[in-house]
């Protein structure tokens, strides 16, 4: 099951360096000029989560295998992308593969580093990239619902739904919304999704700031911070530069570095977590001598559904899933110990499965 977060922005923020520190490789190009990133680049990263390790320990693991999330790296946007300026239709293409969006903007200022519209106001390129998504999206309705508007006057009640809700959509952005501001309930979801609309996609703020700003941020983190709070995103304070540096070290030099910096781990960390809570997944275990590893699922899975993460025939034969929540596995000392301690539970198809659960599934086929 893959997720993907797109990295966007405009031209110059960072958002090849976060790349590359994601990724640690320097796969992605970060020049000091726009559109250097011309194709998107795509990398795979581990959801950092100690609870595998702990998982792993108890039972002695020969192996851990963490979940895992695509990161796209986005060629930068520009005002009129909408409008096809700076190769815009293509970025935009680009955006519509993926899950969600982590939106890089420069709040620090540097002589060496040109910025595309000749200033630093981090709000002001927030604005842009969140216009341009949006007039994508009315023009993108505008033409959808065009050519849908003979089957609603029949009665089709797909197009019908389909038309409704790019209606809704479409109030919302000629008030200036994004499209994620619409209230959709549940038996829309479905539908909605399908729309695809790139102001729909779930968003969070990557503030990329100097060395000296990334413990308490500065006035651009701080007005970021604002916008987001106004709109009901969230934001990560990081510096690209220097991570990129630290995930270029050994572990030991690594948190040496970090104890430098007087933070704990890396700030990239957090914007893996982050953008993993922000498409809604959570993470479940299984555990066995040969490996100990981490599933992603949407919060919400049935057992059954959790199973057919690991193998199809799972789903299909499902029975049971012998369930021990995290907390119990790790204090009891595993699996044994939960069982002797009753702590082990039997549960069937109806069981929605909980963050952190170690699951062994029973099944026929």
């Amino acid at each position: 099951m893959g997720f993907k977060m797109g990295i966007i922005g405009l031209p110059n923020v960072g958002k090849s360096t976060l790349f590359n520190a994601l990724t640690k490789t320097a796969a992605a190009q970060a020049e000091n000029y726009p559109f250097c990133t011309i194709d998107p680049n795509i990398g795979e990263v581990s959801v950092p989560d100690s609870r595998l390790n702990k998982i792993a320990n108890i039972v002695n693991s020969a192996r851990e295998i963490p979940t895992r999330m695509t990161f796209v790296d986005i060629a930068g946007l520009v005002k009129g992308a909408s409008k096809g300026e700076g190769l815009g239709n293509q970025f935009l293409a680009n955006i519509r593969e993926v899950d969600s969006i982590a939106h890089v903007v420069r709040c620090f200022e540097s002589s060496n580093v040109t910025h595309v519209e000749g200033r630093i106001n981090p709000v002001e390129d927030a604005k842009i990239i969140e216009i341009e998504l949006m007039l994508a999206d009315l023009e993108s309705l505008e033409k959808r619902l065009q050519n849908i508007s003979r089957k609603v006057r029949s009665g089709d009640k797909d197009a019908m739904q389909q038309a409704r809700l790019m209606e809704m959509a479409k109030e919302a952005l000629n008030n200036g919304m994004p499209a994620r501001s619409v209230a959709i309930d549940e038996a829309d979801q479905k539908t909605w999704k399908m729309i695809g609309l790139l102001s729909a996609k779930p968003m969070l703020y990557v503030c990329n700031v100097n060395e000296e700003n990334l413990v308490k941020g500065n006035a651009y983190t701080q007005s970021i911070a604002e916008l987001a709070t106004s709109q009901g995103n969230c934001f990560v304070i990081i510096s690209a530069s220097i991570e990129e540096e630290i995930a270029q070290l050994a572990s030991t030099e690594a948190k040496f570095f970090l104890a430098e910096l007087g933070i704990t781990e890396p700030s990239l960390n957090r914007l893996i977590r982050l953008g993993y809570s922000l498409l809604q997944l959570q993470t479940f275990f299984t555990a066995g001598e040969k490996e100990a590893k981490a599933w992603t699922i949407k919060k919400g899975t049935s057992a059954p559904q959790a199973a057919g993460t690991i193998h199809g025939d799972f789903e299909t034969g499902f029975i049971r899933a012998e369930t021990i929540s995290y907390e119990d596995y790790v204090s009891l000392g595993g699996e044994q110990a939960a069982k002797d301690a009753g702590k082990m539970r039997v549960e069937g198809k109806n069981y929605i499965v909980q963050d952190g659960d170690i699951l062994h599934f029973l099944f026929n086929v």
